[in-house]
Parts: C-alpha cells; structure tokens; sequence
C-alpha cells in the first residue's frame, strides 16, 4: 500500500579540500541525483558524488 509520498533515497554529497563532507541534497532517482552531481563537478570546485540511503535513513 502507498500512502503517496516520495522516498528521497539518493543523496548528492560533497567534499572539501581539507576532508570535510556536506549533503547537498536528496533525490528521488540516482538519474537525478548524478545529473545534479556531473553538473556541480563541472564547476571544478570540489568533489561530488551520489549514495544511496540505506532503508534506516543511513548512507
């Protein structure tokens, strides 16, 4: 049964230059979330990529 919400189930996560990591968002699809991370690693500026959220909210 769906009770009609969205799972959010990919996040977009990036890492700086000394290390540190950042949740820039969470999508629906992995189609959605490596678009919005190829778009930002375009820029050049850090370091993006996509995991999938484990079932008990972890990554």
């Amino acid at each position: 049964m769906s009770d009609g919400t969205i799972t959010l189930a990919w996040l977009v996560v990036r890492q700086d230059d000394n290390g540190n990591r950042y949740r820039v968002g969470r999508y629906a699809t992995r189609a959605e979330a490596q678009k919005i991370a190829d778009s930002l690693d375009e820029r050049g500026h850090k370091l993006y990529w996509v995991e999938r959220i484990a079932p008990n909210g972890t990554a």
